[in-house]
């Protein structure tokens, strides 16, 4: 980090020099979402590569990375002291997750105990966030939004999920944004940042809110509109390509997915498998309605963003505000109703058992469970049981 520390080190009125890629067609992207399985997931978890003595972290990627020797499970991530798990297509978050037992499993035994993985939205004590990593895509981000990417590593669960048709899929994403908010509450993961309690049950929201095109994505109208805004950064320089969407869900117009991006990493593969099946049968209940005939809801994005800061905030513990009438409700009581309106639609995917283990993130989530581990054991044992989470959970999968 010392030559981004520089004052010389980044040029503050050039642009940066985006990678070069192709400009993306409608006809392309409707042919992305010619699904012949509807409803197929991919999932994608970024973890930390920590110290096996102090669990601090530790930005050794270029050590990690030959250890699997190319093996396409593992990807670079921003930062050094990252790695992403990469499933293939799936038809059910059990298969999914049975992936990425798999592939936390082989990670660990090739570590062999030099490195340890650490598995939540951010390090509870650790200022070390590390070099970025030499990619040229990481580097030129790094080069953009130099403090941004400088203050903070955070890490995130990535759920793809494929909707067939292209008139379908972008009625669901527009839906589906009202359910950002729940979806964070129950997956919030990241209550301690360097050092201290941060105050809210998901704090990693907040980190990247300091990048552009994060938080609640905007409704589009047509996908024209959509390629028009991509169109639009590409030619003032602004970004290279709909890969710089970072919002908390965006549509994939290359894989033809809906990517679902505001949870937290989960510490344990089971609350990962819950939170996967949560976002499928979700994605199939508004689909469901869709092909019914029924109009789906395109609510304004403040509206969410409102509900989406008390999710980050407070959790489950919290309250959120219906979209429609205003009317307060807890966000234990809405969850527990959305899981009850989504099991239908879990069964089609034999969803049903991880809905229930949803249940139990209800009852306290991944921040509830750190808060809990701290008071008991300090930083140093929360970091630890953190570490040792991680990691038994994928062993005893």
């Amino acid at each position: 980090m010392a030559d981004l520390a520089r004052s010389d080190a980044y040029d503050t009125h050039q642009p940066p020099e985006w990678e070069a890629t192709p400009r993306l067609t409608l006809q392309q992207l409707t042919r992305a979402f010619e699904h012949t399985l509807p409803f197929t997931i991919g999932v994608e978890e970024e973890l930390m590569l920590v110290d096996s003595s102090s669990f601090d972290l530790a930005p050794v990627i270029d050590e990690v990375l030959p250890l699997v020797d190319g093996d396409g499970r593992f990807a670079r991530e921003l930062r050094a002291a990252q790695i992403e798990l990469i499933t293939p297509v799936c038809v059910t978050a059990a298969d999914a997750c049975r992936e990425l037992v798999g592939a936390r499993k082989h990670l660990i035994e090739r570590l062999d105990d030099r490195y340890r993985l650490l598995a939540c939205g951010t390090h509870p004590f650790s200022v070390r966030h590390g070099e970025i990593t030499e990619a040229g895509r990481y580097r030129a981000i790094a080069d953009e939004y130099t403090w941004a990417a400088t203050r903070s590593l955070v890490c995130g669960l990535h759920v793809h999920v494929a909707v067939p048709g292209a008139e379908r899929a972008l009625a669901v994403y527009n839906a589906l944004r009202s359910y950002l908010p729940e979806l964070a509450a129950l997956s919030a993961n990241s209550a301690f940042v360097d050092g201290v309690d941060s105050g809210m049950a998901s704090v990693r929201p907040k980190f990247n809110d300091a990048y552009p095109r994060s938080g609640v994505p905007p409704s589009f109208t047509t996908w024209e509109e959509l390629l028009n805004f991509v169109d639009w950064g590409r030619s003032g320089g602004l970004f290279p390509d709909s890969s710089h969407l970072w919002w908390e869900m965006r549509p994939h117009p290359v894989h033809g997915t809906i990517e679902i991006r505001v949870a937290d990493t989960q510490t344990r593969v089971d609350d990962t498998t819950a939170i996967v099946a949560i976002i499928q049968a979700l994605v199939a209940m508004l689909t469901g309605h869709f092909d019914a005939g029924e109009q789906l809801p395109r609510h304004r994005t403040c509206q969410i963003t409102e509900n989406a800061w008390r999710a980050h905030r407070y959790g489950v513990r919290g309250w959120l505000v219906d979209l429609d009438n205003g009317r307060r409700i807890a966000t234990r009581d809405r969850i527990a109703r959305l899981l009850d309106e989504l099991r239908p639609y879990a069964a089609e995917f034999d969803g049903e058992g991880q809905l229930d283990a949803a249940r139990t993130l209800l009852a306290g989530n991944g921040s509830d469970r750190q808060r809990y581990v701290h008071a008991r054991d300090g930083l140093a044992g929360l970091t630890r049981w953190l570490v040792e989470e991680t990691e038994q959970s994928a062993l005893d999968g």
